[in-house]
């Protein structure tokens, strides 16, 4: 038997937390072959210790980078120095990373830097388009030049590996950890109450997120303006429920349009808990969240993407989910649709969701044992059924 191996785990944001705890709890239940070294960069301080807390993990170290109003170069700059630190000490026999973060992409560096394996989970996300979302697009492209080992979600990930000429041998289909993490939190009974939400019985609930950069400025102004439209057009039949990013670009522009209107809620931000619970409760979803169209879909709720390109086209072709753009009155028109179309919004429920089945940890984990020799076949991979 070959020498238990160390897997550091290096994540900095909440939905790379979320996705990430699945493994970690998973790899804990090898502690013959594997000894996990959690590293947080801290990049969303607050919901990131909600999400360890949630999932019961400790990280070792903590590189509490964050600053307001940092540019991204300066988190990776700061990530790349920190982790050069922790690996020189701790002499990490893998390092595995999340999706597409600066946080990602700056650990593959480090991996790369120091001839350190790296693992990439979810991997395979393109929209082809170098800025959107922007940064994410390059840093997951850049991830997979640096990947030994590609745990791609979809069969739609691995083809887009496939035709970058990335080796096959080291390209897995796994499912994506999302739904691990949303299974587990979904099951567990919750009350909104708890945070002060008030839902009436007799109304649709449409729940809203918007953060991503592109839609700073112009873009968000006019998603306001079609949430406007809709809370006034439908008052007696739907109620809505915002969580406010903090970031001022969002807020403050969210607060102006929204902020006096009866049958829309503005929350603050929630912890991943109430939200998979808030998602429960929906009717339909509005977002420009990359996870939410793997969770929405997941809890058989119609999700309706405002970005103009999205890195998950696998629901969209599945039915289940429609990319709405930024464009006020699209974003109006398909929204009405939803709550006046009883076949229309029967035919993207009821729609096979193509992203998991809640084993995607369990098989990463066995991958890495396949890799370091610890089993001797290949693991099997997801099949959508």
């Amino acid at each position: 038997m070959n020498q238990k191996k160390k897997i550091m785990f290096v994540f900095g944001t909440r939905p790379e937390a979320i996705k990430m705890a699945p493994v970690i709890n998973e790899i804990k239940k090898c502690p013959d072959l594997f000894a996990p070294i959690i590293v947080v960069t801290g990049q969303h301080r607050q919901m990131l210790d909600q999400v360890l807390q949630l999932f019961k993990i400790e990280p070792q170290h903590d590189l509490a980078i964050m600053e307001p109003n940092q540019t991204i170069a300066q988190i990776v700059a700061k990530s790349l120095v920190g982790l050069e630190k922790l690996i020189i000490n701790d002499k990490p026999d893998m390092l595995l990373v999340q999706g597409d973060t600066s946080t990602a992409f700056a650990a593959g560096l480090v991996a790369h830097y120091h001839r350190i394996a790296l693992g990439h989970i979810e991997a395979g996300l393109r929209t082809y388009d170098k800025w959107r979302p922007f940064p994410e697009e390059v840093n997951r492209k850049q991830l997979t030049t640096l990947s030994d080992l590609h745990f791609a979600p979809t069969k739609t990930s691995v083809n887009n590996l496939l035709s970058e000429n990335v080796d096959p041998a080291s390209i897995y289909l796994t499912g994506n950890t999302v739904i691990d993490a949303l299974q587990e939190v979904a099951k567990k009974p919750y009350s909104l109450s708890q945070i002060g939400v008030k839902i009436n019985p007799k109304k649709k609930l449409i729940l809203i997120t918007t953060h991503r950069r592109e839609s700073f400025g112009d873009p968000i102004e006019a998603i306001c303006r079609a949430i406007v439209r809709l809370a006034n057009e439908y008052a007696n039949e739907i109620e809505i429920v915002l969580p406010v990013h903090s970031n001022p670009n969002v807020k403050d522009v969210v607060t102006q349009y929204l902020g006096k209107i009866e049958n829309i809620q503005l929350i603050d931000p929630l912890d991943y808990e109430p939200f998979v619970h808030l998602m429960k409760k929906a009717y339909l979803i509005l977002t420009d969240s990359g996870g939410v169209q793997e969770e929405g879909p997941s809890l058989g709720k119609p999700v309706l993407v405002m970005r103009d390109k999205t890195e998950r086209p696998e629901a969209v072709t599945a039915g289940t989910v429609k990319l709405v753009g930024m464009d006020e009155n699209v974003i109006y028109e398909k929204t009405s649709q939803l709550l006046t179309n009883p076949k229309e919004y029967a035919k993207m429920s009821q729609a096979l969701n193509p992203y998991g089945d809640g084993e995607a940890a369990g098989r990463i984990v066995q991958v890495m044992a396949y890799h370091f020799a610890f089993r001797k076949t290949r693991p099997e991979e997801f099949i959508l059924k």
